[in-house]
């Protein structure tokens, strides 16, 4: 363990392990930044889909709300041609 030692106490060996860990470092951060990119990509996607599906249903309830009360009042907006 000591020839360990004795390797890192050299200046080359700490240079180079300083670069290794730098190197180490970017490469996690260029991971991390890759991950979270495709995370805020499906929530976009996600959010983009709950958009349509609450537009489609507020079109859902206006039709309703201007739907005919009663088969009467069906069979007068049909003969007045507003159906």
């Amino acid at each position: 363990m000591g020839w360990l030692f004795s390797i890192l106490a050299s200046r080359p060996a700490r240079r180079a392990l300083g670069v290794l860990l730098a190197a180490i470092t970017i490469t996690l951060f260029l991971l991390n930044l890759r991950r979270a990119g495709e995370r805020a990509g499906r929530l976009a996607e996600r959010l983009s889909t709950s958009e349509r599906t609450h537009e489609i249903q507020r079109q859902m309830l206006d039709a309703a709300s201007r739907r005919p009360a009663d088969r009467d009042a069906l069979a007068q907006r049909l003969r007045d041609g507003r159906f």
